[in-house]
């Protein structure tokens, strides 16, 4: 089997989980990005409120998602795009708990994903100072992106994931995990396993 996955990423509004204001996803196919996509998101009633701590980490605004469609009419569009694949995400417990959060704030069923944490690869992977996501990205050779940008931060970690399945040997995300020694959690209406980063 290829190595295929769906990166992804979620700026949000503010510390609540279910105030997601952005996504960015990419598509990978057998270790080569294939597509991508983006867009703002209207957080629902209650955890809409802007905090000035975040709108300074990403730069998006109350006014910015004024005109975006909600987390209940986005959630199938996300779902559709990741299309079974696993989900990798740097922090992966931050970003799986924003689909959780979301859904449990809308009265949806989270939907069910594979999913692993680029953050515990990287640093089964490389020695660095750092790992957060600028540093371990130039690890794997992907540089100068627009850190907090939910597109440009699922870029940088499919990054991460095709250079470190490649140090490995790793034809699959499952192998992947396997010889890094991570665990391959799972989302679902029913569960959550794996441990955050």
């Amino acid at each position: 089997m290829p190595l295929d996955f769906t990166a992804i990423d979620f700026e949000t509004a503010n510390s609540s989980s279910a105030s997601a204001c952005s996504v960015g996803l990419v598509k990978v196919r057998d270790g080569r990005v294939v597509d991508s996509a983006y867009w703002l998101i209207q957080p629902p009633a209650g955890h809409d409120e802007f905090v000035e701590w975040n709108t300074r980490i990403h730069g998006i605004r109350a006014a910015d998602v004024a005109g975006a469609l909600s987390w209940q009419a986005q959630l199938p569009d996300l779902v559709a795009f990741a299309d079974g694949d696993a989900l990798v995400a740097h922090n992966a417990g931050f970003d799986t708990g924003v689909i959780r959060g979301g859904c449990t704030a809308t009265g949806l069923a989270c939907p069910d994903f594979d999913y692993l944490c680029s953050l515990q690869v990287a640093r089964k992977t490389y020695n660095l100072e750092s790992y957060r996501l600028p540093v371990a990205a130039m690890a794997a050779g992907f540089e100068d992106f627009q850190h907090h940008n939910a597109l440009a931060d699922s870029e940088a970690c499919a990054a991460i994931i095709v250079h470190a399945a490649k140090r490995y040997g790793a034809g699959t995300v499952t192998e992947l995990a396997a010889a890094a020694s991570v665990k391959l959690g799972h989302i679902g209406a029913e569960r959550i396993t794996g441990s955050a980063a």
